[in-house]
């Protein structure tokens, strides 16, 4: 294998449901879809938003403005209870399953950050293990109720032997200074892990493809309601049957061809061809950060720094300052 592939190469995006009562399930889950993957000859495979420790989709957290119910309290108790800390071994299962077979994966997770949950997807590289992560920059709406603010830290897109791959997380593909980050990093697999189920999400991906002249991949769960627990909150009732996200997940080549999905019908894994050099064929007339940008007009200025709210000094360091 070259250091970066130039032959065409087999990605997949899982479209499936998280098992939000079992984290330990979800991983498994997870781990066995990577392998089922690699048997159908993927080399990398993206999976939703939260996959592994559940989007509560509909669930309000018992807090109507200025009040925060016992329940409410209750409920997060449990979602916390059921994230992941990446200082731990809790993802060994998926990490064992990349390294056996050689596979990248993009795998959206809860991710315990000390007392705050974040929004996060991890890179995985064959036996590499965890090589990068990238935290949700702005949850939507009643997401900043659970998940705290990713920083410009976790912008890094990845370099792998398929080429860079980079993660933005639902609707943060609506961010264009956030897309033009991701550009300019050179990213040909554009991963889109997201919770976004509507027939507004796939044109979005499409233009995001043309626009980056890059892969897009999109995964979003299929899941019912039967998956959550009995006492998950759910304001769109609580039939087993009802469909709480109903996937739509796909791959776009870099002229916003799409190669597979949009699926609706349930769980599965999409394959497509990537060819690496429709990348340079797509980049020819219009490349965002390139011959096309104009930064004698634009500039874009990303702060790629973690933000601390705590910073300590040693006394001796502040004496010496002052």
């Amino acid at each position: 294998m070259s250091a970066t592939e130039t032959a065409p190469f087999t990605v997949a995006v899982a479209q499936i449901a998280s098992v939000p009562t079992d984290t330990g399930a979800s991983i498994r889950k997870v781990a066995d879809t990577v392998r089922e993957a690699a048997t159908k000859g993927a080399r990398l495979i993206v999976f939703p938003e939260a996959v592994i420790g559940g989007y509560p989709k509909s669930a309000s957290f018992g807090a109507p403005i200025g009040v925060r119910k016992p329940e409410g309290r209750d409920a997060f108790a449990q979602y916390y209870a059921a994230s992941v800390d990446l200082a731990g071994d809790a993802l060994d299962p998926l990490i064992d399953a990349c390294a056996e077979t050689g596979m990248v994966a993009v795998v959206g997770i809860i991710e315990r950050g000390g007392a705050t949950l974040y929004c996060t997807v991890v890179y995985l590289d064959g036996a590499k293990g965890i090589v990068g992560k990238h935290r949700k920059l702005m949850p939507t709406a009643g997401e900043r109720l659970i998940w705290g603010f990713g920083d410009g830290s976790t912008l890094e897109a990845v370099t792998t032997d398929l080429g860079v791959v980079g993660a933005v997380i639902c609707w943060e593909n609506y961010m264009p200074a956030l897309r033009m980050h991701m550009f300019d990093q050179g990213v040909t697999l554009y991963c889109a892990p997201t919770a976004d189920d509507r027939d507004t999400w796939l044109p979005s991906m499409r233009h995001i493809a043309l626009e980056g002249r890059c892969y897009v991949l999109t995964a979003c769960q299929h899941i019912t309601r039967a998956a959550y627990a009995e006492a998950h909150e759910s304001a769109l009732g609580d039939a087993p049957e009802t469909v709480m996200m109903r996937g739509g997940s796909a791959i776009v080549s870099p002229l916003g061809e799409v190669l597979a999905g949009p699926d609706f019908d349930g769980e599965t894994v999409l394959y497509a061809q990537m060819n690496p050099a429709e990348v340079a064929r797509g980049k020819f007339d219009f490349d965002v950060t390139g011959h096309y940008a104009r930064p004698d007009v634009f500039a874009l200025r990303v702060n790629t720094a973690a933000q601390k709210a705590v910073t300590a000094t040693p006394w001796g360091e502040r004496n010496d300052a002052l």
